[in-house]
């Protein structure tokens, strides 16, 4: 008796990611397009609604491997030995046979450029010991990244009722992986992988979209994030639930075009050290990092460094003395840096900013 309802629960629960009911379908859908520059929501539509990601779970896979790439405990010429676990995963794969070896960075193209489920496997295990291990680091991860609706149960996005996001959350990944991984970020741009064509067809038909993936099961319905430029200015898009590729695809376009008039328009914000976060009412994510008060109010603010080294250490050696807040955000559509020196007397501001070439900002009390 225990059997079978054990059997029940199971294929009830299956069925219910793989074959959403009437209900489910039409809720489904979400959409949102961030000013990279600005970190504006110029749209909004149910991004605070949990959806399936399907395989935008990957982009959080490989920025856990582009984090031990980093970190020297992962290297891209490393030949990874493939499961029996890895090997048995459902479709999309690339095939990989049990005891078959293949390079980390292999298996990185396939995940990006193909969408590989079996090659997601194979790099989970060997950061995370087992899938699911791997699957709590990346919860970890989302959390770090202020991804609160999140919750990763596997390294491919094949179904599971408990992996959901948000448009979002998805909008916050994508950003922290042109701001800490844009090294790497081409893999998500990469064109063709082993003749077969990336699965993001707007990569060709978009010439402003460079990378990101799509995603789809039963459930979720047809997935896809992307990053855009045109101009010098970069936007992140995100559309969840979509009814079909197709309209999907160009539902994207549309929003794309749609956010590119909208910048367009809006002037760069001048306000420093723009973070994600969640306002009350508003569809908008801005936040000051400064918003904490500091005991003495003036402050400077040194900006477009080329990396967080970079301002950590100017930060250091101009005023040690500082309260150091490091944000993030875009110049000319390039990652760029910015370190506010909190704490500071209106003397040792001045001096700051009037010692160094790099752009500062005074602010005031």
């Amino acid at each position: 008796m225990r059997l079978f309802l054990f059997i029940l629960i199971t294929t009830f629960t299956l069925a219910t990611c793989l074959f959403p009911t009437t209900a489910q379908a039409k809720n489904r859908y979400a959409s949102m397009i961030l000013d990279a520059d600005t970190m504006d929501i110029i749209h909004a539509r149910q991004i605070d609604a949990e959806r399936y990601p399907a395989s935008l779970t990957k982009v959080m896979t490989l920025h856990l491997v582009f984090d031990a790439l980093d970190d020297g405990t992962l290297k891209l010429n490393e030949s990874l030995r493939v499961s029996r676990k890895a090997s048995r995963t459902p479709p999309v794969k690339l095939g990989l046979r049990t005891g078959q070896k293949i390079t980390v960075r292999e298996l990185i193209q396939s995940v990006a450029v193909r969408s590989h489920n079996d090659s997601a496997v194979v790099l989970a295990e060997r950061i995370g010991g087992t899938e699911a291990n791997f699957a709590k680091m990346m919860t970890a991860k989302a959390r770090s990244l202020g991804m609160q609706r999140t919750t990763f149960k596997t390294a491919n996005g094949l179904p599971h009722p408990e992996q959901v996001t948000t448009a979002r959350d998805m909008a916050k990944l994508g950003h922290s992986i042109l701001t800490t991984h844009y090294d790497r970020y081409h893999y998500f741009g990469q064109k063709t992988f082993r003749g077969q064509r990336n699965t993001n067809a707007l990569l060709v038909d978009m010439p402003e979209v460079d990378g990101f993936k799509t995603g789809y099961t039963n459930a979720s319905g047809y997935n896809l994030m992307v990053s855009a430029i045109r101009d010098g200015r970069r936007q992140i898009a995100v559309v969840l639930g979509g009814a079909s590729s197709t309209s999907r695809n160009r539902h994207m376009r549309d929003l794309i075009e749609r956010g590119f008039d909208v910048m367009g328009v809006v002037p760069r914000t001048n306000a420093p050290a723009l973070v994600l976060a969640k306002q009350d009412t508003k569809t908008s994510i801005l936040r000051s990092a400064h918003a904490r008060r500091s005991t003495k109010p003036w402050a400077a603010q040194l900006r477009n460094l080329g990396s967080e080294t970079d301002a950590r250490e100017l930060a250091a050696k101009l005023a040690p003395e500082a309260e150091v807040d490091i944000s993030s955000g875009f110049a000319g559509g390039e990652p760029v840096f910015h370190a506010r020196l909190n704490g500071l007397t209106a003397q040792t501001a001045k001096t700051v900013c009037a010692n160094i070439q790099t752009k500062c900002w005074l602010i005031a009390p």
